[in-house]
């Protein structure tokens, strides 16, 4: 039976399995099923990591292990690394100020870094914690146009030139675990109460400073006396644009000249209809198995849109990411970058931005040894040759 250590020396932890492990133990189940849970029967959640355990790697003997430079470039800017931490909202439920311990991480590794539009943190907040960040932001399309103009300027004026707009969520997922664990949206099951009562170190995090964080992003927008957690969240439920279409996707191109990137895309077609409206990227998910279950896993889609886009624009791809071999066998089928979500929530989640920037470490030294021990000695080298 395999062991994880279960400390708090993030510096011990061996794998993002490990930090999983010891985030599971911290988190009260309510918590932990937001962050682990999929929709419906989890199908497509499972299918995310099983599409790279199916994919072996091919190796070369008698290449010189040399240190592999791991260097790429991402919409006109330097990552030092081929992956970015991706948006994810309520971080603040996982662990205090978890937005700004992310951004941090990712400045410390010299990697992009989104935030999302229901952060914790505000677009002000993160730009002040971390001066030098690569910083993109992650735009859910709002009914509202006055209130989406703003959210843009805001982002312009933090120096936010590369933003990244979420297509796949505009309506909500099934996902069972949130109606089972609450019995209105403010009130736990009681069984619930109970279990977040046996981890008093979250409780104490968490919830005696303040109670739940609200979205700093959004605060700007709701009601004084409606700025709370469920306030929040109440607002963007009724701000969020399910009419969002390729049209109105070109009124943003207009609006924003910076970089521009669709997250969401997993059909070559829609690939092909991104470059016709002059985006500069797509990110291939599936929202992390959390929306449409039994959609493709984002690696199986990214082996039918690659070919297709041909290097026309920039390919990302999130969703089922835990080992550097995952970011090589991603790197290989044609995806410039990662996007991490799960795997540095891990992180953040067990141990704040020192469990975020381990994460980071291992996936970089795992990906620098996967690419040794296979003999090739440059990502630009990779390409489907090198896979089984």
């Amino acid at each position: 039976m395999r062991r994880f250590y279960t400390g708090r020396n993030m510096s011990r932890v061996q794998s993002v399995a490990e930090m999983t492990h010891i985030a599971r133990r911290r988190l009260p189940d309510f918590a932990w099923e937001y962050l682990w849970g999929g929709a419906e029967e989890e199908l497509t959640l499972n299918a995310n990591r099983e599409a790279f355990q199916q994919i072996g790697l091919q190796s070369h003997t008698l290449v010189a292990n040399h240190p592999v430079p791991l260097e790429c470039e991402l919409f006109g800017k330097t990552s030092a690394l081929p992956m970015a931490i991706g948006p994810s909202g309520f971080n603040g439920m996982l662990w205090p100020q978890a937005d700004l311990a992310l951004a941090k991480s990712a400045a410390s590794k010299s990697i992009p870094f989104v935030l999302s539009t229901v952060s914790n943190a505000s677009i002000e907040q993160v730009r002040a914690a971390a001066p030098e960040l690569n910083f993109w932001f992650q735009l859910y399309a709002l009914k509202d146009k006055d209130i989406q103009e703003d959210l843009l300027q805001r982002a312009r004026n933090a120096g936010v030139d590369t933003l990244v707009v979420t297509s796949d969520a505009l309506v909500v997922g099934n996902r069972e675990w949130d109606r089972r664990n609450f019995v209105n949206p403010r009130q736990l099951t009681l069984r619930n109460q109970l279990n977040v009562l046996m981890h008093p170190g979250w409780l104490r995090k968490i919830m005696l400073p303040s109670g739940l964080p609200t979205m700093g992003n959004l605060n700007p927008y709701v009601p004084e006396n409606e700025r709370s957690a469920l306030g929040a969240m109440k607002f963007i439920a009724s701000q969020l644009d399910p009419l969002l279409d390729w049209q109105k996707l070109a009124e943003i191109r207009q609006q924003w000249s910076g970089k521009l990137i669709l997250k969401g895309v997993l059909h070559p077609d829609d690939a092909l209809k991104a470059m016709d409206l002059g985006l500069d990227g797509i990110v291939v998910t599936n929202h992390g198995g959390r929306q449409l279950d039994g959609a493709s896993s984002s690696l199986q889609a990214l082996q039918r849109i690659a070919p297709v886009v041909d290097g026309r624009l920039q390919i990302l791809l999130d969703s089922g990411i835990r080992r550097g071999a995952d970011i090589v066998k991603a790197r290989a089928l044609g995806a410039d970058a990662v996007l991490l979500a799960r795997a540095t929530l891990f992180g953040v989640a067990a141990g704040g931005q020192a469990g975020a920037t381990r994460v980071l470490d291992l996936l970089q030294e795992e990906t620098a040894r996967c690419l040794n021990l296979m003999g090739c000695q440059n990502l630009k080298d990779l390409s489907p040759n090198w896979l089984l």
